[in-house]
C-alpha cells in the first residue's frame, strides 16, 4: 500500500523514482510547496528501517518530518488513517524504522488491509498481490492516502488527523 501511494504521488506531481540510494528507489519532488523525498526502501520490508535511517541520517531529518505510509492490518480494508507517534501493532517495517532509528516519533499513514479470513497465515496475507475485486478499494485507498499526505504536509499532523480520521456518518 505504501508503494500504490507512493506512485500515486508521483504520478500526480511528475516525480519519477529513477535515483537509487541507500538500498531504496527515491523520487525528489514538490508536494503541497514543499521539498520531499519520497523513498521506497528496497530491503525485505522487515528491514526497511535500514533504508530509513541512512537518509535520516544523511538529510539530518528530524523523525518528526518522516512520515511512513503502510498499510494496517487492524483497519478495515480502504480506511485511512493518520497517526503521529505510538507503538508498532508488530508491523514488522515498522518495527525495523523504530529499532533502526530509535525514535517512534514520527507520522504514519494507515492504510486498513483487513484481517486474513480463515487460517492464511499472516505473514502470506500482507505480502500477497490484491485481487480483482480487491483491487478497486486499494487503489481508492491509495488515492486517499496520498491525499493525507498532502494535509500532514500542508497543515501538520494535527490537523491531518483531524480531517483525514473521521468516519463517515451512517444515514
Amino acid at each position: 500500500m505504501g508503494y500504490m501511494t507512493l506512485d500515486v504521488l508521483g504520478r500526480e506531481e511528475d516525480i519519477s523514482f529513477s535515483q537509487k540510494k541507500f538500498d531504496a528507489r527515491v523520487g525528489r519532488g514538490m508536494l503541497s510547496g514543499c521539498g520531499v523525498l519520497l523513498v521506497k526502501p528496497e530491503t525485505y520490508m522487515n528491514r526497511s528501517g535500514i533504508a530509513v535511517v541512512r537518509f535520516v541520517h544523511f538529510y539530518r531529518l528530524d523523525m518528526e518530518r518522516v512520515i511512513v505510509v503502510h498499510d494496517d492490518l487492524d483497519l478495515p480494508p480502504g480506511d485511512v488513517r493518520v497517526k503521529s507517534g505510538g507503538g508498532t501493532a508488530g508491523h514488522k517495517g515498522l518495527d525495523s524504522i523504530v529499532r533502526e532509528t530509535g525514535h517512534a516519533d514520527f507520522v504514519r499513514v494507515r492504510i486498513g488491509i483487513g484481517r486474513p479470513d480463515g487460517p492464511t497465515a499472516v505473514e502470506r496475507y500482507v505480502l500477497e498481490r490484491f485481487s480483482e475485486e480487491e483491487m478497486p478499494v486499494a487503489a481508492s485507498a491509495a488515492e486517499r492516502a496520498a491525499g493525507a499526505v498532502r494535509e500532514v504536509i500542508s497543515s501538520g499532523p494535527g490537523r491531518a488527523m483531524n480531517r483525514v480520521n473521521v468516519r463517515p456518518q451512517k444515514i
